[in-house]
């Protein structure tokens, strides 16, 4: 029998803040790598702000999909 409560609210907290900043950095990177092959100059800052854009996408993305199941589990638990 396991005691374990899980994850604590702090590093839930950190690894999800890890998570978008890494996830954020490795599309800067495709952007400056992958668009140039579309025939797209895109230079540090457009790739920022492309990277911020398709961040905060998948913010939502992830976070509206959390509701969605949080919403789903709490109307269908007895």
């Amino acid at each position: 029998m396991s005691t374990s409560k899980g994850q604590s609210k702090r590093s839930s907290a950190l690894e999800a803040l890890l998570n978008i900043l890494i996830g954020f950095w490795i599309s800067v990177g495709a952007n400056l790598l992958l668009l140039p092959i579309w025939g797209y100059k895109v230079s540090l800052v457009q790739g920022v702000e492309i990277g911020l854009a398709f961040t905060l996408v998948s913010f939502l993305r992830s976070y509206l999909l959390r509701r969605a199941f949080n919403l789903y589990h709490t109307r269908t638990s007895p």
